[in-house]
């Protein structure tokens, strides 16, 4: 970096908190109808479908009680499901409509940063999420702490692995109906063959290659272990899994969108 350079451009950390504070700030405006939902989603969820199947489940799953495998599975998905809207809807019409990056750009930072602060963001959102599924299932004694003090991290890890995937669909977008094709072909169906709702070894033996294909699956063991406390080798490969996907997908997605906000 050249002296002219250093005088432009804030550090790195100033640039990239600069665009999570603004998130943040637009988020807090509404504090009570953004933040309220996320606590009462998984008591419907939990007693909907936890406690009506969970009668019929009498054997335990994975270890635990169906109600505990089912709860501790949400700990991530809710993360999963605000991070990859926040980074596909939320950016489009940041994008196109409201020309929020114009703005933004005009800054002392580049687009590499904006586009970093907005999957730390979107990972912000699901530590939150998934810290508000924890006091649920703390409060009903279905998750015990302190062991799944470490949920919401997961759940930071998971929505960032999520931003960086939705902002490349969202790099290749050109009308937001399209991401239809994203929530209904992939993010929805991945709910269910992610071993959230029952093992990933139920699934026959053809289907097995490609849960360990999509990274839900990786984020649910993870969260999953330590809310049981029930650590295994695999979980390493877990971990270097969603770091990876964060890395590689991360950074294609930055390259394709700085072009596009170039252009």
């Amino acid at each position: 970096m050249t002296n002219s350079e250093s005088i432009l451009y804030p550090p790195l950390h100033i640039r990239l908190y600069s665009v999570w504070y603004r998130h943040m700030r637009v988020y807090t405006k509404n504090l009570l109808s953004n933040g309220f939902p996320p606590f009462i989603e998984p008591l419907i969820f939990l007693a909907g479908v936890g406690l009506g199947l969970g009668k019929y489940i009498t054997e335990p799953m994975g270890g635990v009680r169906y109600i505990e495998f089912l709860g501790t599975g949400l700990l991530v998905t809710t993360a999963m499901f605000t991070s990859a809207f926040e980074c596909s809807f939320g950016t489009f019409i940041r994008l196109e409509f409201e020309k929020v990056y114009d703005g933004m750009l005009a800054a002392p930072m580049t687009v590499n940063n904006l586009i970093v602060g907005e999957m730390l963001w979107a990972g912000t959102k699901g530590f939150f999420f998934s810290f508000a599924v924890l006091c649920i299932l703390s409060a009903f004694k279905i998750v015990i702490l302190p062991y799944g003090l470490l949920a919401p991290f997961v759940g930071f890890l998971t929505g960032v692995m999520f931003a960086s995937l939705s902002l490349l669909v969202t790099s290749f977008v050109k009308t937001i109906n399209h991401f239809n094709f994203y929530f209904t072909g992939f993010i929805s169906p991945m709910f269910f063959f992610s071993g959230v709702v029952f093992p990933v070894e139920n699934l026959p033996d053809f289907i097995r290659p490609v849960t360990e294909l999509v990274p839900l699956t990786h984020s649910v063991r993870l969260v999953r272990a330590v809310c049981t406390n029930m650590y295994e080798p695999i979980l390493m490969y877990d971990l270097i899994y969603i770091l990876g996907f964060i890395f590689v997908i991360g950074f294609i997605a930055v390259r394709r969108l700085e072009k596009r906000l170039v252009n």
